[in-house]
């Protein structure tokens, strides 16, 4: 994918954020309603599971090649060439461990390791110079279901009180969703809303792209990020049919077939902000224009055939892993009222996971 970037993007500065005064307590709400999540999961199955994006469907090694960039594109982790150990982990999106017949949105989250450079500090101001790591928590949609933190504070509300309830109940209306969206989908139309209520297609997760939705500081600019399939035998699969009725865990077994006698390669893109009107921080649900800013190849993700569900992948990669987007460079600060609620989301959801485990996250040094 051979584009250039834009002429002039958007110099980041502090003042593209806007905090809204009442932040700080629609954050401890949220970090409430998500640990209200993790103890009716784990009254339930005595496992201690992330709040959101609790079921993995794959945990794979691979490598991120890094080529040299123009100057606009040499930012942060991608100013210079190289190559670094990756992990990555696939996964849907409730705090539930549900049959993959509940078919909702899917992530993938990324773990670079023996990243060097300026630190973002964590939730509570404390250095973390001693971590080598940058993590990318994408999902598979180009926005995100709500403009700001106090939208989607209404919706976790809503998906606290229904997890581990009535899982017959999901299963049946998740067919009735995907019928729904499918309907839509026919007359052009897209509904975010009843695709995370479980009316995701039933396709298979290696041909889907990946996307932060909301915009990270890029260096010197603002930018969305993307991991895009590009290996034909991935690109093979996009949009491809999968029964997800058949086994519980058809995703997970999908992904593992695929691993066992195929690699795969990604390009991870990222998309300028040019302007805030035409593509703003703050407003996550913000499909930025692709004709003013294309998203723009700046290093590739390469991973080898391997057990994507191996007892030591899922040890090290699954159990032992922690993925958070203010895990990273000061060069790739998030941004934005979802980023920033997530600041404080992710290491309270750590927290009890670490709590009921006994066994302390370690950010990895090495491969």
């Amino acid at each position: 994918m051979n584009k250039l970037p834009p002429a002039s993007p958007l110099r980041f500065t502090s003042a593209v954020e806007k905090i809204e005064p009442d932040e700080a307590e629609t954050h401890a709400q949220l970090v409430e309603t998500l640990l209200k999540i993790s103890t009716t999961t784990y009254a339930d199955g005595h496992k201690a599971l992330r709040s959101v994006h609790a079921k993995s469907h794959g945990v794979l090694k691979g490598r991120l090649i890094v080529p040299e960039l123009p100057a606009a594109l040499a930012q942060g982790l991608f100013a210079r060439p190289g190559e670094y150990a990756t992990a990555l982990r696939f996964s849907t999106s409730p705090g539930d461990l549900l049959p993959d017949s509940v078919s909702t949105p899917r992530g993938l989250a990324i773990k670079i390791l023996g990243v060097k450079g300026e630190r973002l500090a964590d939730v509570n101001g404390g250095e973390t110079s001693t971590d080598a790591t940058q993590d990318f928590a994408l999902v598979n949609g180009k926005s995100f279901l709500a403009p700001d933190a106090k939208h989607f504070l209404r919706s976790l509300k809503l998906l606290a009180a229904t997890t581990n309830k009535a899982e017959g109940l999901k299963i049946a209306l998740s067919a009735v969703l995907r019928g729904t969206e499918k309907a839509l989908e026919a007359v052009g139309g897209e509904s975010g809303t009843i695709k995370g209520l479980g009316g995701y297609p039933e396709t298979h997760i290696l041909g889907d792209s990946f996307f932060s939705q909301v915009p990270i500081r890029y260096g010197d600019y603002i930018a969305k990020v993307g991991v895009v399939p590009v290996s034909p035998a991935l690109v093979s699969l996009t949009d491809q049919p999968l029964n997800l009725n058949r086994e519980p865990d058809a995703l997970r077994m999908a992904v593992r077939s695929h691993f066992m006698g195929n690699g795969g390669q990604w390009d991870v893109r990222v998309q300028l902000c040019t302007n805030l009107d035409d593509m703003p921080v703050e407003d996550a649900t913000a499909l930025w224009d692709e004709e003013k800013s294309p998203y723009i190849t700046v290093a590739t993700l390469d991973v080898l055939p391997q057990d994507s569900w191996s007892d030591s992948h899922q040890r090290a990669i699954d159990d032992a892993m922690a993925f958070n987007p203010w895990h990273g460079l000061a060069a790739h600060q998030p941004l934005g009222s979802i980023m920033r609620a997530r600041r404080h989301a992710y290491p309270a959801s750590a927290e009890f996971r670490l709590g009921k485990i006994g066994c302390p996250f370690a950010e990895p040094k090495g491969p």
